[in-house]
């Protein structure tokens, strides 16, 4: 995990762009979650009340792409993912203000009462266009694994999240709406992919396969989704975690696999 940066060490100079769209700052809290980014911070201010302060610095050229990327996205995705606020580039850092939510991690073990809320936010995203801002192609995402021929089969015009895991979807307190969160790597492709995804995240936090593909049965896109397209995305998928983590990927490759059943 990235050790993560609090408010009183960032430069003064940021501190004074930041407050001057914001106000000033009462209170900061470090969020520890998440992987990727240096500042994670619930900021109390003056004027825009509490905020979500997500940053890295210039020179970690990865994780400024993502940050863009995410910046993006956002007036795509904003029904179903906080709102950025503001925006600053100062002192060598690049930081995106986000509404704040108040909430906890989805819970997607079996019987959990998140499930609703995260289907819901889940069937708004199917409706997403990748086509309406400039992301990889999933057939990008997976090109080093790709056999000739594949890529085609994974074309899309749905923009994707592709990491619906419970840190990634927050249930609000207020009114325990799910709010999918961190759209650093989104890329265009079917839109069964995440609800997919999110059927493999489930059979991960214990539910039964057969359990997490009658939830999935339930979005139109999977039903009609072609199966040599669903083969393909199971089979590269479970290449580039073998290349990755070799032996150790195959409790995860199952669960994928178990999409094909």
């Amino acid at each position: 995990m990235i050790e993560r940066v609090g408010w009183d060490a960032l430069p003064a100079a940021l501190h004074n762009t930041v407050e001057a769209h914001t106000g000033r700052v009462l209170a900061s809290e470090i969020v520890a979650d998440g992987l990727n980014c240096t500042v994670a911070l619930v900021l109390t201010t003056e004027r825009g009340g509490h905020l979500f302060l997500k940053g890295v610095r210039d020179d970690q050229a990865k994780a400024v792409a993502a940050l863009d990327c995410e910046a993006r996205v956002n007036s795509t995705v904003r029904s179903v993912s906080p709102a950025i606020q503001h925006s600053f580039r100062s002192a060598g850092w690049g930081c995106l203000a986000f509404t704040y939510v108040a909430g906890r991690h989805a819970d997607l073990s079996p019987g959990t009462s998140d499930l609703p809320a995260v289907t819901r936010a889940l069937e708004r995203m199917q409706a997403f266009s990748g086509s309406a801002v400039p992301v990889p192609s999933l057939a990008d995402r997976f090109a080093s694994y790709l056999l000739p021929g594949e890529a085609e089969l994974l074309t899309g015009s749905a923009l994707l999240h592709t990491d619906t895991n419970p840190h990634n979807i927050l249930i609000a307190d207020h009114d325990g709406a799910a709010y999918v969160v961190d759209w650093a790597m989104p890329v265009a492709g079917p839109a069964w992919v995440d609800p997919a995804c999110t059927a493999v995240r489930l059979m991960e936090s214990g539910c039964a396969p057969a359990d997490a593909l009658e939830w999935l049965n339930g979005f139109t896109s999977w039903r009609n989704a072609d199966p040599k397209s669903v083969a393909i995305f199971v089979d590269v998928t479970c290449r580039r975690w073998t290349a990755k983590l070799g032996h150790a990927a195959q409790r995860s490759n199952a669960r994928y696999r178990h999409l094909l059943d």
